[in-house]
């Protein structure tokens, strides 16, 4: 299994160009089920979810093709098995966005129940719910979901228990062809939802109330293809301003916005980061000696995402004071604090809260990554670390950061891949 060595003790300096939203692409990539002309994406980062996307669809009969790097034109004509299989679905969660789609379209479904991330428990049952609604006759047997509707899905009025960004995206895709028209209460607003929603507009479909959480949905017979440019990552590019911040140095993120980043800059400004608006994107300069404490409270759009709560615990973690993150959306996504720990951060937990007491640096040190956004996090606490520090199990990093070691070591970055020689085990846990 690869590792990457990293030599840290570097402030960053240079540009970074900002790749496309992972969770963005993955369920626009999905969207081209729900027609039967070509749906070409652009900006579409080269990630092994992606590839595992590639996999998925093309089983499903959907012609791919990679006219240009970054584009690739999405051809459903032709799609005749509706059966999304345990081994590639196991891998990645967002494959159970095929749901909808493939459901909406052709009348049925047969979708193994998801995997991705160990980061909690992260049911589909808003999912299903939804689908449901709409007038779906839905079966979980032998650890698939089997879903079927006689002619169209009929529009309907949903509101969901809690906001999902999975269980909206699925069930506005199945909605574009239903029969009527389909409300969505409490819908995810986060721009990867908006960016999916604009997409659809482009098919053909008629989607209003992009951007709130109210989604108004009238269902066409047909949708029809498009041209559409994935919209910047948003995690990817905070990623790396969280590495620039800690390392002590300056980077320009080169297509960032700054307007789908609103709380993660807000709380970097408190730390004592220069965050500005550049006409490439975005420009961030740490412009302290030692970064300020903060407190941070994971929240759904447009609050402090998830998916940065590693990044940002990597930087309180050498900040001046005690800093405290609070995580409402998984419950089990403090698995870094132990690897942190071991490169010397004053970490306590309590109860669902992490108290982070920041100390003046921390140490190298061989860690683990147990999940993708973790992954990251050590990798910005060992920049951040004076001396080597290995990280194990970087297979994690791939699928949701394309050229992580290109872009980090042309802003000098001292950082190796070093590939494994991965056992029988090893590759089992790999594929899992």
């Amino acid at each position: 299994m690869d590792k990457l060595v990293i030599h840290g003790g570097v402030p960053l300096r240079g540009a970074i160009p900002v790749s496309g939203a992972k969770n963005a692409a993955l369920p626009l990539m999905c969207a081209a089920l729900l027609s039967d002309s070509t749906l070409t994406l652009s900006n579409v980062p080269e990630l092994a979810d992606i590839r595992t996307m590639k996999k998925l669809l093309g089983q499903h009969g959907v012609r791919i093709t990679n006219p240009a790097p970054g584009v690739y034109a999405l051809d459903a004509a032709a799609v005749d098995n509706f059966t999304a299989p345990y081994e590639l679905v196991r891998t990645m969660r967002a494959s159970v966005l095929v749901l909808g789609p493939l459901l909406s379209r052709f009348g049925a479904a047969k979708v193994s129940l998801p995997g991705g991330c160990a980061i909690g428990t992260r049911p589909i049952d808003l999912h299903l719910k939804a689908l449901a609604a709409m007038g779906a006759v839905i079966e979980l047997k032998d650890g698939y979901v089997h879903a079927a509707c006689s002619g169209r899905l009929k529009g309907a009025e949903i509101t969901f228990d809690k906001v999902s960004v999975g269980a909206t995206e699925n069930a506005v895709m199945a909605a574009t062809l239903a029969e009527g028209k389909t409300t969505l209460h409490n819908a995810a607003r986060e721009p990867e939802v908006q960016d999916l929603c604009q997409a659809l507009k482009a098919m053909g479909a008629s989607v209003h109330g992009i951007g709130t959480s109210t989604l108004v949905v009238e269902g066409v017979k047909r949708l029809g293809g498009a041209w559409h440019t994935v919209i910047a990552d948003r995690i990817e590019a905070g990623t790396y301003a969280a590495a620039a911040a800690a390392t002590g140095g300056e980077v320009e993120l080169i297509g960032a916005r700054a307007d789908l980043m609103q709380a993660v800059i807000a709380a970097f400004i408190r730390a004592g980061v220069e965050v500005k608006e550049t006409p490439r994107g975005l420009s961030v300069r740490n412009t302290c000696k030692r970064l300020r404490s903060v407190d941070v409270t994971t929240e759904v759009y447009p609050g402090f995402p998830t998916d940065m709560q590693a990044q940002a615990m990597a930087m309180m973690a050498i900040a001046e004071g005690v800093s405290r993150i609070s995580e409402t959306i998984f419950e089990n996504r403090y698995m870094h604090v132990p690897e942190l720990s071991r490169m010397g951060a004053g970490i306590t937990m309590d109860g669902g809260e992490a108290v982070i007491h920041g100390v003046a640096e921390l140490k190298p040190a061989e860690v683990m990554a147990t999940d993708l956004r973790a992954s990251v996090g050590l990798v910005i606490a060992a920049l951040a670390a004076r001396g080597e520090t290995t990280l194990h199990r970087v297979y994690h990093l791939d699928r949701g950061y394309e050229r992580l070691e290109e872009k980090l070591s042309a802003c000098g970055a001292r950082i190796e891949r070093v590939p494994g020689t991965a056992g029988a085990e090893d590759r089992l846990e790999e594929a899992a």
